[in-house]
């Protein structure tokens, strides 16, 4: 037959190298360039070609050297790729599988012998080919296979990767894997002399959603439509179910064809560049790119599909919505300029930079000559200015340097890394030593943006509590009490409180997590005064309700604990600092890790997802206590509130946990007063509701409280306190019946820790002649008057 292309599958083996120091000339296992055998291509006129097969060339040995690869031949098995995000894998083996693509099946034991593809150009395609003789000349040759055919080049090599939009008919989705999301293992679609990489689904971009700055902007997922992401050769033929194919060539050539549609290339590389309007300096920002559409573009550093999954990507990713759901918005962070493969045409960009810089969403057209694009970002809001710093007092599993690119591009003055133990495995540990502020100037940084590796300790029953910016040794174990914190066997052997106390002597901030839950031991540590904060933040909404009421309890109880705000972050899909912290400085206080935990201490903060707020009650600022005489009085609240990221809606005044008024205010700033009378010990806090991801009238921001104490009397909810004494009641008779018991000196001493929390409250409900029931374990002859 007449050919263009020969394609040879062939193998040889040698005897590993005896004494590499006297072999001469060293050539390698793989015996490099050594000549083993000919190829002679015989025709009908009787012509022949010879063909060299050289050693790590033309073939390559069955078992390789890893790294001894051949130089014009492939392996036999062609490069794939996997779907790490949705499959399933071997956890065995779940580090190889974040490669997410390989050459060979590096997951699969079973492949014990490689064969290599050579393809020979015919210098003479116009004759026919009768035969294929060897002459072997050096070792054992094995040649497997041969097949002649026509390419319009080498057809072992491949293109860069292209994308493609594939619409499939209702009712022809094939089985998949999570709801109906992309199809498993890319069965809707094959390809030939190439290779699928990815299929996901579609998302659109609404150009109304995109122009309207009250809007968080989203892509909407397309219904049966998929961006299938491949390389090939550009002879290359897509082959559908039931037979139908679609050549490569030809659906390049027309733009679309069937159920596919091309998506122009991603082959412009392109630098974006970033600065800030005032200083000029390039400066970190999380990135958003995507093409016409919808499809993500990535930097060439960072992951084209995130993995949104626990503990899977602590990269500089944030893919939001995760996979597959209804509406995504992938992104990445950038330390102010990064390289990044574009198609030509239009790409849509937006940059965001935390809560006082206007998010920026832009549309660039992109053409051949283009090879830069700057873009600015500009302050709009003041509040670091007048002493404003904003934390994060919760993340995990990212290393300190990305920790710290995170915060900066989110605008967060300060990250709190926390180590922790999950049952067997122990994350960040090795980044504690109980000293080191990374990005303050005595590390080398600007002082502006900080991580702090603190630790998380955690009980599954009793709770967990975050200690932060301790110094000294690591407060250890980590964990107690058995799974799935800590390991299965481990005593009930510390508690809660106990931290918190160490952490004290050690200048650490003590943070109640993930506010309320789990919803045991956290209150004898505020019954204890231990508490520097509670975390408003629980998984689901931001500012939960839940978690709100709960912190209520206890400032009606009279105690005066400060709310923060942090994300638990655990995976990429979490965005660092979504909800905050703020905390007001001093006047005139430089700003340092120290400082921040002095503010902290002194509760002049608020949480916020999207809105700034200042605020007082008579000129007294959050964490304060105002006196007054024992009759009551009215107070002023004055306050202040911003935003530029979320528009707001009205701001709320908050008494004891009710909202006795509220007043409306523009979208992007206010200012306002409300004037209250009082008759008793209260708190006064505001809140301030606005649209969030299209919602109204969701919370963007909380204040900590005000005291307003009457006499000498502080707050006080009889209700409210025996739900907080029955909570340690539960804690004590947990670690009396069920919790795995330390040896017997150990559990005396926590449960005395207990007792004492609950006498402290026991004692202050009796002297307000508060009439309680206690648990059958906790009752006592003083009820029986009452």
């Amino acid at each position: 037959m007449k050919a263009e292309w020969l394609v040879f599958m062939n193998v040889n083996d040698v005897a590993p190298i005896a004494d590499p120091l006297t072999e001469k000339p060293f050539r390698g296992d793989g015996r490099l360039n050594e000549l083993v055998a000919l190829y002679c291509i015989v025709y009908a006129d009787g012509d022949e070609e010879t063909v060299e097969i050289r050693r790590r060339h033309q073939i390559g040995t069955a078992f390789p050297r890893w790294g001894e690869n051949c130089f014009c031949a492939v392996p036999f098995r062609k490069p794939f790729a996997f779907n790490t995000l949705v499959g399933e894998v071997d956890a065995r083996l779940w580090g190889n599988y974040q490669f997410g693509v390989d050459l060979q099946d590096r997951c699969d034991d079973k492949l014990h012998w490689m064969q290599w593809l050579y393809a020979w150009e015919n210098p003479h395609p116009e004759k026919k080919i009768v035969r294929v003789r060897l002459e072997p000349l050096n070792g054992l040759t094995v040649l497997s296979g041969l097949t002649m055919g026509n390419a319009s080049s080498n057809p072992l090599r491949w293109r860069w990767r292209r994308k493609l939009l594939l619409k499939l008919p209702k009712g022809t989705l094939p089985a998949l894997p999570w709801g109906g999301e992309t199809p498993t293992n890319f069965d809707a679609v094959k390809l030939d002399l190439g290779q699928i990489i990815s299929v996901t689904p579609s998302y659109a971009y609404s150009t109304a959603d995109w122009n309207n700055p009250d809007q968080d902007v989203y892509g909407k997922k397309k219904d049966g439509q998929f961006i299938v992401e491949y390389t090939s050769h550009k002879d290359a033929c897509f082959h559908f179910p039931g037979g139908k194919t679609i050549a490569v060539r030809e659906l390049e050539t027309k733009g679309r064809k069937g159920c596919l549609e091309v998506i122009e290339p991603s082959h412009q590389q392109v630098k974006i560049e970033v600065r800030d309007k005032n200083s000029g300096k390039v400066v970190p920002v999380r990135l958003h790119v995507h093409g016409e559409k919808g499809e993500y573009l990535a930097p060439v550093d960072r992951h084209r599909n995130p993995n949104p999954h626990w503990f899977q990507d602590y990269g500089a990713e944030q893919p939001r919505g995760g996979i597959g759901g209804d509406q995504q918005h992938y992104g990445t962070y950038i330390d102010g300029s990064t390289i990044i493969d574009l198609p030509i045409g239009k790409v849509w960009i937006e940059m965001t930079k935390g809560y006082e810089i206007k998010p920026v969403r832009v549309i660039r057209k992109i053409s051949p000559a283009t090879k830069l694009i700057r873009l600015i970002v500009q302050k709009v809001l003041p509040w670091r200015e007048r002493g404003w710093v904003t934390a994060d007092t919760h993340v995990h599993f990212l290393s300190p340097q990305t920790a710290h690119l995170e915060g900066a591009a989110e605008g967060i003055n300060v990250v709190n890394l926390l180590a922790s133990q999950w049952g067997e495995l122990m994350t960040n540990a090795g980044d504690f030593d109980g000293k080191s502020t990374f990005g303050s100037k005595e590390t080398g940084g600007d002082g502006e943006h900080l991580v702090r590796v603190g630790t998380e300790n955690r009980q599954h029953i009793m709770g967990h509590i975050s200690l932060l910016g301790y110094e000294g040794e690591m407060i250890r174990p980590m964990c107690s009490g058995g799974p799935d914190e800590s390991a299965l066997g481990d005593p009930t052997d510390v508690l809660l409180s106990t931290w918190a106390r160490q952490c004290r002597e050690q200048n650490g901030l003590v943070i109640i997590p993930h506010f309320p839950n789990p919803r045991a031991e956290n209150a004898a540590v505020i019954t204890n005064n231990l508490a520097d904060g509670i975390e408003l933040f629980s998984w689901g909404p931001a500012m939960d309700p839940y978690a709100i009421a709960d912190w209520y309890r206890y400032l009606n109880s009279g105690y005066h604990v400060p709310c923060v705000g942090g994300t638990d972050k655990m995976s990429a899909v979490q965005q660092l600092g979504s909800v905050r912290t703020y905390a007001r400085l001093q006047n005139g206080e430089p700003f340092s890790y120290d400082a921040w935990k002095k503010a902290i201490r002194r509760g002049d903060t608020f949480v916020s997802q999207g809105a700034l707020l200042d605020f007082t009650v008579d000129g007294k600022r959050a964490g304060s206590t105002i006196s007054m005489k024992r009759n009551g009085g009215t107070v002023d609240v004055e306050f202040e509130v911003a935003c530029c990221t979320r528009p707001m809606s009205s701001v709320e005044l908050i008494v004891c946990g009710e909202t006795v008024d509220a007043k409306r205010v523009g979208k992007w700033k206010g200012r306002g007063c409300f004037t209250v009378s009082l008759n008793h010990a209260s708190w006064v806090a505001i809140r301030i509701r606005g649209l969030v991801n299209g919602e109204p009238d969701k919370l963007l921001a909380h204040s900590s409280a005000v005291f307003i104490k009457m006499g000498k009397q502080l707050p006080y909810s009889e209700i409210d306190a025996v739900t907080i004494i029955e909570q340690i009641e539960g804690a004590m008779a947990y670690l009396d019946t069920i919790g795995t018991r330390a040896e017997t000196a150990v559990y005396k001493k926590l449960r005395l820790e207990l007792i004492s929390a609950h006498r402290k409250l026991h004692n202050k409900m009796h002297a307000a002649g508060n009439d309680h029931k206690h648990t059958v374990l906790h009752n006592h002859a003083e009820h029986q008057s009452h």
